[in-house]
């Protein structure tokens, strides 16, 4: 092995390889030198697969410069070379990676984290992000140690000036001028949300929370979350906004507020896209994942689309884009899929352009737009904290329990319960130590009963 100033770390947590990435605290169970070790199994292993090059790009976190120069001294010793995009939002990486054709790629960012995590997106072929067991094969392969010796080189390169023009062209906006709060929560997307809306006349855009400060001074970088998102609904309000986009640490989920202060879950503004494009697509097979509330697939039906309902997983989902040729599919979380025209990156500030795009060519506003819907009473996403090791018990206990109660089970993702009268969802999260939960009823009644009852198998 060439000299360097990093050393092999022998005893990675294992815990830190998680569904969708590898993520841990800065400075416990990630360092320099274990970041360089992730450096020199990486490139070794995408090596194996036939792949000479790939990308490397970070968030705003403190951490990540140093994690960065570790992870590309790691990856060059191996004989791989780096096309390095320094400082980007996620979705900006996404879009190098098939602007420039380099399929493997590590994006350094804990996404929607608290400030003291950090972490890898890791890509080792044209699959995108690695999840489930393509990481768990990863970590043993790390863990064995047997790394490849070269001499690798560092390209700079800044994808800015091209992601810019993508979104441009991929934008059509109406003659009617729309007014937008964008909340970038201090995180990455500030360094570039300002351009991206600016480059459209008809927007007329409020800046919230757009100076990148990886101490996310203001809230937690999670728009998903309502209480995350008081300032920007009151900011809505006082200046008269159409709409309010919140954007998280990294840029690759969406949150929205509408003219009235409302928070509308990503759910409901899959309603609004599908509205919008159904009668365009020629696919009208939908994708959501299972935390989503029932209004969503009973509305795909009257527009006469055939809802599907897959697991939760940014990797999982855009794989299950790519398979299935769907034209749009959203998650819960804030991460949506455009491919009607866009190449299937969630991004943030893109998917908050397609709502302003729908505002900008009718009179109704965004509440407006969800006129008709069928609701049910649900509750927000619920966490529990829980341990890594626990929590799939947890689930084992729920799916059987669900078993011998005779009950109809979706367990593509965790346990989903379906009733006649609502649903409950129970599974543990590929993102943290925590059991996620929630329910839903046809009345307030239903969906506190059956939160009551499954609560309590969990507690």
């Amino acid at each position: 092995m060439l000299m360097s100033k990093y050393e092999i770390y022998k005893n990675i947590s294992p815990n830190i390889f998680r569904g969708y990435d590898i993520r841990a605290i800065y400075g416990q169970d990630l360092n320099e030198d274990i970041a360089y070790t992730i450096g020199l199994s990486f490139g070794s292993y995408i090596q194996e697969k036939g792949y000479k090059k790939c990308l490397v790009g970070h968030d705003n976190r403190t951490s990540s410069d140093p994690l960065a120069d570790a992870l590309i001294t790691g990856i060059t010793i191996t004989g791989v070379d780096v096309v390095y995009l320094g400082l980007c939002t996620t979705p900006m990486y996404y879009y190098a990676q098939k602007y420039l054709n380099i399929a493997p790629g590590v994006m350094i960012t804990a996404s929607h984290n608290p400030k003291e995590y950090n972490g890898f997106k890791i890509a080792f072929d044209d699959f995108g992000n690695a999840c489930g067991q393509m990481i768990q094969d990863f970590r043993v392969y790390t863990e064995e140690g047997n790394f490849k010796v070269g001499e690798g080189k560092v390209e700079n390169y800044d994808i800015k000036e091209a992601y810019l023009k993508a979104i441009k062209e991929s934008i059509s906006l109406g003659d009617k001028k729309i007014k937008v709060v964008v909340d970038t929560a201090n995180g990455t997307a500030s360094i570039i949300a300002k351009e991206v809306y600016n480059m459209f006349d008809n927007i007329e855009l409020v800046p919230l929370y757009m100076e990148s400060d990886p101490s996310f001074p203001n809230h937690h970088p999670d728009p998903s979350v309502e209480s995350n998102n008081e300032d920007l609904k009151k900011k809505v309000i006082q200046t008269g906004a159409d709409v309010g986009i919140g954007i998280d640490g990294d840029g690759d989920r969406v949150g929205v507020i509408d003219e009235k202060g409302n928070m509308v879950f990503i759910d409901f503004f899959a309603i609004i896209i599908w509205r919008d494009i159904m009668s365009k697509v020629e696919n009208k097979h939908a994708l959501f994942d299972v935390k989503c509330t029932k209004s969503l697939p009973d509305e795909i039906e009257k527009l006469g689309g055939i809802p599907v309902c897959y697991r939760t997983g940014n990797s999982y989902m855009k794989a299950k884009m790519r398979e299935g040729d769907f034209a749009f599919g959203s998650e819960l979380s804030g991460h949506v899929f455009f491919r009607d025209k866009w190449d299937n990156i969630d991004d943030g500030l893109y998917a908050g352009l397609r709502l302003v795009e729908i505002l900008s060519k009718t009179d109704k506003t965004v509440s407006q737009l969800l006129e008709g819907v069928t609701r049910y009473y649900s509750s927000p996403e619920i966490i529990i904290k829980s341990t890594d090791e626990e929590k799939f018990k947890v689930i084992d206990s729920v799916k059987e329990y669900c078993k011998q109660k005779g009950y109809k089970v979706n367990d593509i993702d965790g346990v989903r319960a379906e009733f006649s009268n609502g649903w409950a969802l129970v599974r543990a999260s590929n993102t943290g130590p925590n059991i996620t939960c929630r329910f839903e009823g046809v009345t307030e009644e239903d969906k506190d009963k059956i939160e009551k009852e499954f609560m309590a198998l969990i507690k």
